[in-house]
């Protein structure tokens, strides 16, 4: 077994890492993959040669570097078996809340749930290519996340018209109360995904990037709890819109994120 560390010096969110993982899974040679987003460094744990590795990894053009590379017969291979019960179990929170705040964003008129129901169902996309990456064949994962791909971009453009719809046309007053209760469920859940991830004590990073997805939805959903105060403060629709197109954007340009992985 050796070990071959790289220098990625654009991997700098977990969509990098992502692409990475999708791009070399139909390596046989490499058993395992440790990603450090915060180092911009990943380690490979392969056998055989590091040529078709770092031919794969120069075609995604994010600056790759090959720092060193040595024998390590210690290494353990990670049961994946936990993690894809934690993947399982985030992503079934994520599409169920995805479910509940797309219907809740209409019935309320609230652009900004309809947009952070977008963005829990890009991160069970994410979810599903990272179980995806340890239990499907490369042909499978790439019609996957082009489909997912497309459908988010779909919505997302959907979404940022209406925006620009209800910015230029009549003001829509959100109800402010439900964008405040559903927002305050859907960071309780995402704590609850955060707590999960936390448990697994892996430094492989479908977990990492998870953990860093997970987080980043806290940020999201305190933000539209603050929009919704906002509304009820100005009596004004414009905090729901700038937060749903702020999130929207973020949500856009997730999908091209996916559709890269399809390539």
């Amino acid at each position: 077994m050796h070990k071959s560390t790289f220098t990625i010096l654009k991997m700098d969110c977990p969509s990098e890492e992502q692409l990475i993982r999708m791009k070399l899974s139909g390596v046989n040679s490499i058993k395992k993959l440790d990603f450090d987003i915060t180092n911009r460094t990943l380690t490979v744990f392969h056998l055989g040669d590091l040529k078709e590795i770092e031919n794969l990894l120069s075609q995604l053009n994010l600056s790759s570097q090959l720092e060193s590379t040595e024998k390590d017969e210690a290494v353990e291979l990670d049961d994946s078996l936990n993690q894809k019960r934690i993947l399982w179990s985030v992503l079934g929170i994520n599409f169920l809340f995805f479910s509940i705040e797309m219907t809740t964003g209409l019935f309320s008129k609230s652009m900004g749930l309809v947009a952070d129901s977008l963005d829990m169902l890009a991160d069970s996309f994410v979810y599903g290519l990272s179980l995806l990456a340890v239990t499907g064949s490369t042909t499978r994962k790439k019609k996957t996340a082009k489909a997912a791909g497309y459908f988010q971009l779909f919505l997302a453009v959907i979404g940022i018209v209406e925006v620009l719809r209800r910015f230029v046309g009549d003001e829509i007053m959100p109800n402010f109360k439900t964008m405040i209760v559903v927002s305050i469920f859907a960071l309780i859940a995402n704590v609850l995904c955060l707590y999960l991830l936390q448990r697994d004590k892996s430094k492989e990073v479908h977990m990492q990037a998870s953990k860093i997805f997970t987080s980043n939805d806290v940020i999201i959903n305190t933000g539209v709890i603050l929009a919704g105060v906002l509304v009820n403060t100005f009596n004004s629709g414009y905090p729901d819109l700038i937060i749903g197109v702020l999130v929207f954007i973020v949500v856009l340009r997730g999908s091209f994120r996916i559709l890269n992985l399809a390539k």
